[in-house]
């Protein structure tokens, strides 16, 4: 049976994050001990008694998930036995961590330098996103092109029926006027709690910033193929996971896509690892979606 190990981005954060595995194993709170020295500020304090506006800080959620996600599936006994990988935005550094492509020392600080580029990109435009629930990717794409005056964007193309939008304050407004016009069509549109437009033009600052910390970073030939956000397909290539983790700032979440290629590659049990598990429910809709053909 082939195992498919999934790992989430920004959002499955919450209070207390990492504590109980940091109180339980001498190996966790070596590791978290370690990214504290890393980062050179003491996260842990902010994952296990932080608030939630500490927790939504772009520069502390996305290391504190991923610090989260790779510790767990490092301290997991028998270690992580996975035929392929797959992570949702963020969660593809966790991923590659976890696959030996990246040192956990070399992910911690890439996930940091994309966090700190990213809050930069986002404090330049008002911006945020908002999930479309459902509506179909063409439908929603049609939506985003016919405003031209403003940046908005499919972004996050979660499973079937939900599909996340990206872009400028006043574009998302007039995007959310235009898909609720759609009655019978849409269901609902809520914005995201997040600082900005992730997987748009406008993070374009935060991709050219970063490319120069990936193009620096030694990458190996992960353990298995990676299905990378940006086309879905398994990478095992050192320069095209390179290539596809710059691109991935400004380009789409394609996660349907991505789990119906683990499926086609013979995916039987999907073991999601993070703080939550918001990819689970995800992935339970996507077979729901392939049960209904």
């Amino acid at each position: 049976m082939k195992k498919a190990y999934v790992f989430p981005g920004q959002g499955a954060q919450k209070i207390g994050m990492g504590k109980e595995l940091y109180e339980s194993s001498s190996l966790a709170k070596e590791y978290f001990e370690r990214a504290n020295d890393i980062l050179d500020f003491r996260i842990t304090d902010l994952m296990f008694e932080g608030t939630d506006e500490d927790l939504l800080q772009t520069k502390v959620t996305q290391p504190a998930v991923f610090l989260h996600s790779v510790v767990s599936a490092l301290c997991l006994e028998g270690g992580v036995q996975a035929d392929m990988v797959a992570g949702h935005s963020l969660g593809e550094f966790s991923a590659l961590t976890v696959a030996g492509a990246l040192t956990f020392e070399d992910g911690l600080r890439l996930v940091s330098q994309r966090a700190e580029a990213m809050q930069k990109a986002c404090n330049i435009t008002p911006s945020s996103m908002m999930a479309v629930i459902g509506s179909d990717l063409s439908e929603v794409e049609a939506v985003c092109a016919s405003i031209t005056d403003e940046i908005v964007v499919a972004a996050n193309f979660n499973h079937p029926g939900q599909i996340s939008i990206s872009g400028s304050a006043k574009g998302l407004e007039m995007a959310a006027e235009k898909l609720k016009a759609m009655k019978g069509k849409v269901k609902r549109v809520l914005p995201l709690s997040v600082s900005g437009a992730f997987h748009s033009p406008l993070m374009e600052p935060a991709r050219a910033e970063l490319e120069k910390a990936i193009m620096a970073t030694p990458i190996s030939t992960p353990s298995c193929p990676i299905y990378q956000n940006v086309d879905a397909l398994p990478h095992t290539n050192p320069e095209e996971i390179k290539a596809n983790l710059i691109a991935q700032l400004t380009s789409p979440v394609r996660w349907t896509q991505s789990v119906l290629n683990m499926l086609a590659d013979g995916a039987e049990e999907f073991i999601e690892i993070g703080p939550s598990t918001p990819l689970t429910g995800m992935i339970g809709k996507i077979r729901l979606s392939l049960e209904a053909k």
